[in-house]
């Protein structure tokens, strides 16, 4: 399809035979490559936006190669090319001001029954000690509205004034009683007006539409007026689980969906002259959350709205792979010079969310304060609002090769490792820390199995032992790859030679056998003229590699960049992402600088796989982080996927004791989904992305769900766990847990 441009001020487009035409439209519209496009709820098209008050013309593209919608092309931050904060309003939540002109805010969520006064008053003290700027207080029903004022007096009285905020859902005549007494109100326009979703397809004229709306406004508004005369600020936070069936059948349940349910929220504060509010687009799915952002920014631009973002990624998790979801997610977001307040959800206590949180804002604060980034470039093929992979060409087997290199990448995603020296000392000790399996001895690839092994020293070559090993490595097709240098002096048959774009140039490599494989090392910040010898390379693969020393580059910004030649040029490498961390890193920093680094550009589909080098950290650790990132970033499968909730007062069990008990029993089931949620607030739509779910349903009782549509009602907890793996089984996803070797 070919690009167009519209009037900015058109009302909307509607495909007729003859070409575009104009039709009368709301907010939104749809841009469509059929012959007729009917104006109703339950079309699969997702919106854009049909205006643009800053320009006479709006520039139109396909939202992606062959893709049958026509979207404008739309800023969604300061800068791709650097990192600069996104210029945002100041908002005061109690004595803490949110906002670009001040720090990015650290937050979480108490889990206790908010009707325990006591109970709430010290877990908010233990988290206000721990150094977080605002902490949100679940509040379902009077009963908890009570509360909220003893807490509050409780609090003031022991010299704490850090500011709380009342999370709600379903309760607008709750919102308003404990608007008197917190400082900011969380609402959810995903089931604060409208009815808990069923997830069924609705359909509306205009005018019952249009009513729909007015009933939003009619129920909001109060709390609207209410917040401005006490000073309260206000959330207006969608999650991808809890939108509502009308939202869902007109905009599909996408995060377009997820920004319009906020943005009529939103309207109606404008309309009131209310501003003292943020948004915020949770999602469990990394990639999902940062599309969603995105489209709000970009459509925040369009009206030239500046409110600030919280960020955050719902139903995390625990440990490292709740650490990595977040990064990915928010990192991602804070490379882009988005977010202003933070929250890391973990299944944990929630003083632990503290360290990790303040880890990621100081992250995000020093690249916006150095600007990290590089030099000014046209990026034209990255998608930033829908996510589509550029696959890297994988290996051929090439005539007269004796040893077959297809085994050295993996088409979803490649996990490869530094090995040192004195690992080969121990032959089946290094195949078991590369996960492969063990028959009397000799390694064979699995699931979740290094593809390819970086061997900066190679063992001499009467190192008959050493070699050996290697040589098994290689006929399970692992790769091996040793520097040039290396190669030259000890030269190991068959390996992969890492070569500089320098050693390139200089011919360096044509000392080597005719038909030697080539990794090439490429930083990504250089000059093009340097670049230019890639169009005439036969490489296997890239390695995007920028020294940890590199502070005011940008690796994320350098990646694009060299993704954007990759384009430009028709290259189709595949493309490893190289971190090497510092010595003494803390293993926090390294799975958020993982995230954040490699995970913002595979969630735009940029890059096949990682390679993290860490001098002093345990292998294992290594090489679980890569693969966590892998599968955070929707890419590479290899365990169990939890989409587990940071439990809260609604919470109606123990889930951190519950999640391990799961964890435990179905870890070993790659592929299969497994949604763990302490209440039925989120739990339905966030289940979505699972395949089956365990829901706390009443005290005591859980519901199993497949899907999103419960199965099994009011199981008693001590049975539980069993009845899931049951549900499990009878549906075919079950295997045994392999034996131990």
């Amino acid at each position: 399809m070919a690009t167009g441009a519209v009037p900015a001020s058109f009302t909307s487009l509607k495909r007729r035979e003859n070409g575009l035409g104009f039709a009368k439209s709301m907010e939104f519209v749809r841009v469509s490559n059929t012959q007729r496009v009917k104006f109703h709820r339950t079309s699969k098209v997702s919106p854009i936006r049909n205006s643009n008050p800053g320009q006479e013309i709006v520039e139109l593209q396909p939202a992606s190669e062959g893709s049958s919608l026509l979207v404008p092309r739309q800023k969604y931050c300061e800068s791709v090319h650097k990192t600069i904060r996104r210029k945002t309003s100041t908002v005061m939540v109690g004595n803490v001001a949110l906002g670009s002109e001040h720090p990015i805010r650290i937050q979480t969520m108490t889990t206790t029954d908010t009707k325990d006064v006591a109970g709430t008053v010290e877990q908010v003290m233990r988290i206000s000690d721990k150094g977080a700027d605002l902490v949100r207080i679940t509040v379902q029903g009077k009963k908890e509205a009570d509360a909220c004022y003893e807490i509050k007096n409780t609090l003031v009285q022991k010299n704490y004034n850090i500011p709380l905020v009342a999370d709600i859902h379903f309760a607008p005549t709750i919102a308003l009683r404990v608007a008197e007494c917190f400082d900011k109100i969380r609402v959810n326009p995903g089931n604060f007006a409208d009815r808990r979703a069923q997830f069924e397809q609705l359909e509306y004229t205009e005018e019952e539409y249009q009513k729909e709306l007015e009933h939003i406004e009619q129920v909001f508004t109060p709390l609207v007026e209410k917040c401005k005369k006490y000073g309260r600020a206000m959330r207006i936070g969608t999650n991808h689980g809890s939108l509502s069936d009308r939202i869902m059948s007109y905009y599909g349940d996408s995060p377009r969906g997820m920004v319009e349910s906020a943005f009529e929220f939103a309207r109606i504060c404008s309309k009131l002259d209310f501003h003292n509010f943020v948004f915020s687009m949770k999602a469990s799915n990394p990639v999902i959350m940062v599309e969603a952002y995105r489209l709000l920014v970009a459509e925040m631009y369009v009206q030239g709205w500046d409110y600030p973002l919280h960020l955050g990624v719902t139903e995390a998790g625990e440990g490292e792979d709740g650490r990595m979801k977040s990064a990915i997610g928010i990192g991602t977001l804070l490379q882009d010079g988005l977010g202003d307040t933070i929250r890391v959800s973990l299944t944990e206590p929630p003083e632990e969310e503290i360290d990790p949180c303040r880890r990621l804002a100081n992250l995000g604060t020093r690249a916006a304060e150095i600007q990290q980034g590089v030099e000014p470039f046209e990026e034209k093929h990255r998608h930033y609002f829908d996510f589509q992979r550029r696959t890297g060409e994988l290996p051929v087997q090439k005539e007269g090769e004796e040893v077959d290199y297809r085994g050295v990448l993996h088409r979803d995603g490649s996990v490869l490792m530094s090995v040192s020296l004195d690992q080969l000392k121990t032959p089946e000790l290094l195949y078991r820390s590369l996960a492969a399996k063990l028959v009397v001895g000799m390694p064979f690839k699995d699931l979740a199995t290094v593809d390819s092994i970086l061997l900066r020293e190679l063992p001499l070559v009467d190192d008959k032992d050493a070699r050996l090993a290697l040589k098994r490595l290689i006929d399970i097709s692992m790769g091996v790859i040793t520097p040039l240098s290396e190669q030259l002096t000890k030269p190991l048959p068959y390996a992969m030679v890492l070569v500089t774009l320098k050693e390139l140039s200089s011919g360096a490599h044509k000392l080597l056998p005719e038909g030697t494989r080539l990794i090439v090392s490429v930083r990504g910040d250089e000059p093009k003229e340097e670049l230019d010898i890639l169009k005439n390379v036969d490489a296997t693969m890239i390695l995007h590699d920028l020294p940890h020393t590199e502070e005011k580059i940008g690796r994320v910004h350098a990646a694009r960049r060299l993704f954007e030649y990759l384009s430009e040029n028709s290259l189709s490498f595949t493309v490893i992402h190289h971190i090497q961390f510092p010595k003494g890193i803390h293993r926090d920093d390294l799975v958020i600088g993982a995230g954040s680094n490699a995970g913002a550009l595979l969630v735009d589909g940029l890059g096949d796989g990682v390679l993290l080098e860490a001098p002093d950290q345990d292998f294992e650790f290594l090489r679980n982080t890569s693969f966590n990132l892998l599968q955070g970033c929707r890419m590479r499968n290899t365990k169990t996927e939890y989409v587990s909730c940071p439990s809260c007062g609604r919470t109606l069990f123990d889930l951190q004791e519950i999640s391990a008990e799961i964890r435990e029993k179905t870890s070993h089931l790659p592929g299969v989904s497994i949604a763990i949620m302490g209440c039925i607030v989120n739990g339905p739509g966030e289940m979505a992305d699972a395949d089956f779910g365990y829901v706390g349903g009443a005290p005591g009782k859980i519901d199993l769900y497949v899907g999103k549509t419960v199965v099994q009602r009011g199981i008693a907890m001590e049975n539980a766990t069993d009845a899931l793996i049951q549900l499990i089984k009878d549906h075919g996803r079950w295997v045994d847990p392999p034996a131990e070797e």
